[in-house]
């Protein structure tokens, strides 16, 4: 598994929420298009966003790399913030499916 993770650092809060609801919608819209295995956008009580992307192969992961600076031109255009980004192979994750494991006889 691949991932790419992108880290948002904004003024303030209030600042860093607006921008994660773009970046969430403009994200979510490229899921398809990038076959996205997972998505997770956090945003910190310091004013930071942290953008984590999953990927099965480095091929998609390279493609989606290219087109993150057009993906960040509304967020740059609207507020300033400071940016960092690295790409890494996940060596281990976790991650609980929500199901019912109950079933009901009539």
């Amino acid at each position: 598994m691949f991932a790419t993770l992108l880290q948002l650092k904004f003024p303030s809060v209030a600042e860093a929420k607006l921008a994660s609801q773009n970046l969430s919608d403009t994200l979510g819209a490229r899921i398809s298009k990038f076959d996205f295995h997972g998505l997770h956008v956090t945003v910190g009580k310091e004013g930071e966003i942290a953008v984590n992307i999953r990927f099965e192969n480095p091929e998609r992961m390279l493609a989606f790399e290219k087109e993150i600076p057009t993906l960040l031109e509304d967020i740059k255009a609207a507020f300033a913030f400071k940016q960092s980004k690295f790409s890494g192979v996940c060596v281990y994750s976790f991650e609980r499916e929500a199901m019912a494991t109950t079933l009901t006889a009539e």
